[in-house]
């Protein structure tokens, strides 16, 4: 039931860097390891109600319904805006001892990750048009089939953001210490979160 081909597609596809990716590489970097599995955790679950809607066809109505989608897609630049904000107009380098990093609990971190893929609404109907290319034909249980089918991918993405969070954790010594690249670094993932919120903002519901 678990090809090769959905083993190799989906792995190209949780590669590629998306707003899951920026947020647990910028956590790894700034906040450490432990910090970034927690980031993973959260884009991770923040899977799970857009699987949930394409297994049981609420897909079809983010598809259909311009009003449903226009909805969550601003909901998702508003917050994809707002983090960018959020990261731009911290005027203070970040640190290893930060204590406002100290003072973000993991359920914050893995709020952050949650919301981040919730409010895509792209990624519910990813789920539909992706997941039924990889069902037999005539398969029995279509639906069981599709949970288990996203199933391996969230894990898979859970796997590969922890090594990108991991991987920046690694180099954050060499970063971190430098006030002028670390300011420069962390304007850049505020832009990057900007870009993509405003590229959401210009996605049509196809």
């Amino acid at each position: 039931m678990i090809s090769i081909e959905f083993i190799i597609t989906s792995l190209v596809v949780v590669l590629i860097p998306g707003t899951g990716v920026l947020y647990t590489v910028a956590t790894g970097l700034f906040m450490g390891a432990r910090a970034s599995i927690y980031a993973a955790i959260g884009c991770t679950l923040g899977i799970v109600p857009s699987l949930l809607a394409s297994v049981m066809g609420l897909a079809v109505i983010f598809h259909t319904s311009a009003l449903a989608f226009q909805a969550i897609k601003y909901a998702g630049v508003a917050y994809l805006l707002f983090l960018a904000w959020s990261m731009w107009r911290s005027s203070a380098p970040l640190t290893l001892e930060s204590e406002h990093h100290e003072k973000q609990g993991a359920f914050s971190v893995a709020l952050k990750g949650f919301l981040i893929n919730i409010l895509n609404p792209k990624l519910t109907i990813f789920f539909l048009a992706f997941l039924p290319q990889f069902l037999p034909q005539q398969i029995e249980q279509p639906m069981l089939n599709m949970v288990a089918l996203g199933s391996v991918f969230m894990i898979m993405t859970f796997v590969v953001f922890i090594i990108y969070g991991l991987l920046a954790n690694s180099i954050r010594h060499y970063i971190i210490h430098s006030e002028k690249v670390n300011m420069l670094i962390q304007k850049g993932f505020a832009g990057s979160f900007a870009a993509l919120g405003l590229k959401l903002a210009f996605t049509e519901n196809t």
